[in-house]
């Protein structure tokens, strides 16, 4: 079995890029690293440093083991902290994953209660849906926020929170014509930008536009909500978009809402798992009044 020991004392010494420097700082002999190391290499069957000048340098093996040590020991010190063996100036840290195509504002918004700390630490990766929920289940990250519910069986007991509900408009630049129209007339005789067809907003528009009987001119689909953010600001069309998405443009007058379409809303959530340990930074962010059943919704706290 690989024993932990001589990894810790490669990892150390992988680090500090000098023997005689990690051993002055551990206060380790050198001898002692020098044989715990070559334990390691035989152990591994590979080489994992080379001398150059008065220097080691990492092999191609080297730096493969160094990513694993790296990973190893994170996971270690992040065990002390879970079950609270840390000095309390340890930094502590929540993992966010969010959607790509998520609205930067809500994510700003989200996360905003955590800023005011410094010592607290924020890591936001992004993805496609089943990649982060997949990191949620391995307990690589503590919550994703997406929009819309997504499916929950017993297998997977998702918590969703729902953060906000946001209606949804028809946004562009100002111009006086506009304003003289009814929606269905917007939707007729203006360019339309909407997002993709996999998102809940498009489906939406598409069921509510067949009712009215209008095929409207989509001249773009966008499903990353920042990108369409800024294409909303250059392009001359109407945007099919929730006003948190361009809430600053709206505040400055470089766009405006001329109708709000409806029965269309969106859904910004909040996902987490039910753990007998939790993330304590996640009271910060979710409703007080978060669900407490797997597979169920806190759905009374709009934002």
């Amino acid at each position: 079995m690989l024993n932990y020991h001589h990894l810790r004392y490669f990892w150390i010494v992988a680090h500090e890029g000098n023997l005689t420097r990690a051993a002055q700082k551990y206060n380790i002999a050198q001898s002692a690293l020098s044989m715990q190391i070559n334990a390691l290499e035989e152990f591994l069957g590979q080489p994992l440093f080379e001398r150059v000048g008065r220097r080691l340098v990492l092999t191609e093996a080297g730096h493969i083991a160094l990513d694993f040590a790296d990973a190893i020991f994170a996971k270690g010190e992040e065990l002390l902290a879970t079950f609270g063996r840390l000095a309390e100036s340890h930094q502590k840290t929540l993992r966010v994953g969010a959607l790509a195509t998520l609205s930067r504002n809500f994510q700003v918004g989200f996360l905003r209660p955590l800023f005011a700390n410094p010592e607290i630490k924020v890591i936001v990766r992004s993805g496609t849906l089943e990649e982060l929920l997949g990191s949620l289940k391995l307990y690589d990250l503590d919550v994703v926020l997406a929009t819309g519910i997504p499916f929950s069986d017993q297998t997977t007991p998702w918590i969703v929170h729902v953060i906000d509900t946001q209606p949804v408009g028809l946004i562009g630049q100002p111009h006086p014509n506009r304003y003289r129209q009814t929606l269905a007339e917007l939707l007729q005789s203006e360019p339309i930008i909407v997002p993709s067809p996999e998102s809940t907003i498009r489906t939406g528009f598409d069921a509510f536009v067949h009712r009215l009987n209008i095929q409207p001119k989509i001249v773009a689909e966008i499903d990353d909500m920042a990108m369409l953010r800024l294409v909303v600001r250059e392009h001359h069309a109407l945007a099919v978009i929730p006003p948190i998405v361009v809430k600053d443009e709206l505040e400055t007058g470089m766009v405006v809402e001329y109708a709000e379409l409806p029965d269309l809303v969106e859904t910004f959530c909040a996902i987490t798992l039910a753990r007998r340990f939790p993330n304590p930074l996640l009271s910060l962010v979710l409703p007080k009044t978060a669900a407490s059943e797997p597979g169920s919704s806190d759905l009374s706290l709009p934002t």
